[in-house]
C-alpha cells in the first residue's frame, strides 16, 4: 500500500505549530524594532492565508507605518526573515501585508502592550492600569478586566485587579465575546505579568466591532397584539386588502359653496358690514347711539332713551274663560 502523506492529525498539529512560531518571532522583532521608552507599535496579531504557490502573511497593528518602513524596506525584511527561519522552500512565495486595527480600544494585545509601554516609563500602576480602563469602556467595550502581579512595590509579591462593567467567565459564548492577552515586563526589581480581558459588545450589522451572533441568555419580550375585537379594520386586513392606517378624506365641494365652509349657511351681508349690538350698529361709519337699520330696510321706530309704546299701556291677558283686563282702582 503506497503512503498518501502525512495524516490530517498531523497536518492540523503542524499547522498550530507554526502560526504559534510565526506569532512569537513577530512580536519578538517588533518589539526589538520598537524597543524605546513608552513607544509601541500596538502588535496585535497575524493571520496566514497558505496558498500552493505562495504564503500570504498579514500583520495587524495599529501603527502600521513603522511596520512597513520607508519605502517598503523594513516589511521586505520580514519577509525575508520569515522564509530563512522556517526553511520555506524557493519556489514559494512568501508575502506579508501590513493591516491597521479599526478598533484598537477592543483589541486586548494592543491594550496590553500599551500598559506595559507605560510601565517601562515608569509610571504608577494604579494610574496606568486606571488610563487603560476607562479608555476601553469609552470605545462601547461591556466590560474590561487587568491584572497585573508580581513586585509592584516591596520585595513581596502581589496581584492588583482592575475591574468595570460585565464580565461573563463560562460558557460557550466566552469564545466569541472575549479577548484577551497576556504581557510580561521586565524592571529592575522583577517581572511584571499583565493580563487583559476585554468583553466585546454585540455587533449585528458587523462592522468589526464584536461577533455577530447574540448571547445565549438574553431574552426580547416582544409587546403583546391586541385581540381581533380590539383592532381596527385596516389592522385586520392584511396582504394586499391592508388598507392605510388613517384613509384619506376626499374633500367634496357643496353646489355653490365653498368647501372649506362645510355645511355653515353663507353669512348675512347686512351683517358683514359690522356688529350690530340691541339693534345699534358698532361700526366706525355710523356714530353711537343711532338706531341701525332692519334687516328688510326698515328704519327702528325707537330711539335710545324713550320708553316702548307696549308699556304705556296695561297689558291684555286672556284666560280659558274669556279675555280678563287688570281691575282698576
Amino acid at each position: 500500500m503506497a503512503d498518501s502523506g502525512p495524516s490530517k492529525k498531523r497536518k492540523f498539529i503542524q499547522k498550530g505549530i507554526f502560526y504559534a512560531e510565526l506569532n512569537d518571532f513577530l512580536r519578538t522583532e517588533l518589539e526589538q524594532d520598537m524597543s524605546q521608552e513608552g513607544y509601541s507599535i500596538g502588535y496585535s496579531g497575524v493571520e496566514v492565508r497558505n496558498a500552493q504557490s505562495r504564503l500570504e502573511v498579514i500583520i495587524r497593528a495599529t501603527r502600521t507605518t513603522h511596520v512597513v518602513g520607508p519605502k517598503g524596506r523594513r516589511i521586505r525584511e520580514l519577509a525575508s526573515l520569515v522564509k530563512k527561519r522556517f526553511k520555506i522552500p524557493g519556489d514559494q512565495e512568501v508575502e506579508l501585508f501590513a493591516e491597521r486595527v479599526a478598533h484598537r480600544a477592543l483589541c486586548a494585545l494592543a491594550q496590553a502592550e500599551a500598559v506595559k509601554f507605560k510601565l517601562m516609563e515608569g509610571l504608577a500602576v494604579r494610574r496606568a492600569c486606571y488610563r487603560a480602563l476607562r479608555f476601553i469602556m469609552e470605545n462601547e467595550a461591556k466590560g474590561c478586566e487587568i491584572i497585573v502581579s508580581g513586585k509592584l512595590r516591596g520585595q513581596r509579591a502581589k496581584a492588583m485587579k482592575f475591574k468595570q462593567g460585565y464580565m461573563i467567565t463560562s460558557g460557550e459564548n466566552i469564545k466569541h465575546y472575549i479577548d484577551s492577552a497576556v504581557k510580561h515586563v521586565k524592571l529592575r526589581q522583577g517581572v511584571l505579568g499583565i493580563k487583559v480581558k476585554i468583553m466585546l459588545p454585540h455587533d449585528p450589522e458587523g462592522k468589526g466591532m464584536g461577533p455577530k451572533i447574540g448571547m445565549a441568555d438574553k431574552v426580547i419580550i416582544h409587546p403583546a397584539r391586541k385581540p381581533a375585537w380590539e383592532m381596527a379594520p385596516h389592522e385586520l386586513k392584511k396582504g394586499y386588502a391592508q388598507e392605510d392606517p388613517e384613509p384619506a378624506f376626499e374633500e367634496q365641494a357643496l353646489d355653490g359653496q365653498d368647501p372649506a365652509a362645510g355645511d355653515y349657511p353663507a353669512a348675512d351681508p347686512a351683517m358683514e358690514q359690522g356688529a350690530t349690538m340691541g339693534g345699534y350698529e358698532m361700526g366706525a361709519e355710523q356714530g353711537y347711539g343711532q338706531p341701525a337699520e332692519q334687516a328688510y330696510g326698515q328704519p327702528a321706530e325707537q330711539v335710545y332713551g324713550q320708553p316702548e309704546a307696549a308699556y304705556q299701556q296695561p297689558m291684555a291677558q286672556e284666560t280659558p274663560g274669556g279675555p280678563n283686563q287688570y281691575p282698576q282702582y
